[in-house]
């Protein structure tokens, strides 16, 4: 098994922090972008695509701020994470995406999350 490798991506969302995080943390934000289906219990996060169901531990949250998850079947050491990012003189927004991948699937990584991200934009309106 190859080593996964951390990478880092960013978008501009024209959104308010507040509004973005309840698309991050909330079960019902999430399934407007991120899976087809989200529930949540002792935090501990289902994932539902295409009836296939994945479940991820919620291992740090900071209010309109941050959200991390380890997928429960992955290596320790990896996780996912979403931030939200703002400039403090533009008040821009972005949101930055933490995550593990194979060397040989980053690139496929990065393609998925490009697509839910823009989901997520036309979700926002933004």
């Amino acid at each position: 098994m190859s080593e996964k490798k951390k990478f880092n991506i960013e978008y501009e969302i024209k959104s308010s922090p507040r509004i973005l995080y309840t698309f991050l943390n909330e079960p019902n934000g999430l399934t407007q972008w991120f899976a087809d289906d989200v529930s949540v219990r002792d935090q501990v996060y289902t994932f539902t695509w295409d009836g296939e169901q994945q479940t991820a531990k919620l291992l740090a949250i900071k209010e309109n701020k941050l959200v991390r998850f380890k997928w429960m079947d992955d290596d320790p050491q990896c996780y996912f994470e979403m931030e939200i990012l703002q400039d403090d003189l533009t008040n821009d927004v972005a949101l930055s995406i933490t995550d593990f991948a194979t060397e040989d699937t980053i690139g496929e990584r990065k393609l998925i999350w490009d697509n839910q991200v823009q989901y997520l934009v036309s979700v926002l309106g933004a």
